[in-house]
């Protein structure tokens, strides 16, 4: 068994985590570690549009949006092994900020896909934010400049997609409207 395998047949918690390389950014998910690759210009330029009109927004109001990385304990109390660090988040309880990062599920979480992430941005994280009760979960594909929103309602995702052209309303910020055109330009 090679290095990199005895690595992630182990489990590990928050503890572990904070030790690790700081060259390298991991996510921790059920315990198991997982590598992250350097985001694409396209990536962060996607992510940076959306930061900055959440932020706008949320200029003077109570909510908070942060961008990656910053770690989201989604299980800090009961466990504390599923550590992911999203492209954006925006938490509303003051509680739940921690210079360490954000303490359970943040009100919206947004993921842009990246070849490498894709998998796990949509299937383990997607079941991660779920189970914690993230509100509002966005997945924002690059490439078909769409994005599909799920929306928290009696413990299950309804799931709703816009393309380039649409607007979203953002559910947990009620007011902010988030045009696309302007996202992906």
């Amino acid at each position: 068994m090679s290095a990199a395998e005895q690595f992630q047949a182990h489990r590990y918690t928050y503890n572990d985590y904070v030790t690790w390389d700081d060259d390298v950014r991991w996510e921790l998910i059920d315990g198991v570690p997982y590598a992250m690759a350097a985001p694409t210009l396209t990536h962060q330029g996607i992510s940076g549009n959306l930061f900055a009109l959440l932020h706008g927004f949320l200029r003077g109001k109570p909510c908070r949006v942060y961008s990656a990385p910053i770690d989201v304990r989604l299980n800090y109390n009961n466990g504390d092994n599923t550590v992911v660090q999203p492209d954006i988040i925006v938490v509303c309880d003051p509680n739940k900020r921690h210079e360490s990062g954000c303490l359970g599920a943040p009100d919206l979480v947004i993921e842009v896909l990246s070849p490498s992430t894709a998998r796990t941005d949509r299937v383990k994280k997607f079941n991660k934010y779920l189970e914690a009760g993230v509100n509002e979960y966005w997945i924002v594909e690059p490439d078909i400049y769409s994005v599909q929103v799920h929306l928290l309602k009696d413990g299950t995702y309804t799931t709703r997609m816009y393309e380039e052209t649409d607007t979203i309303s953002v559910s947990v910020l009620p007011g902010c409207e988030i045009g696309l055109a302007e996202v992906f330009n």
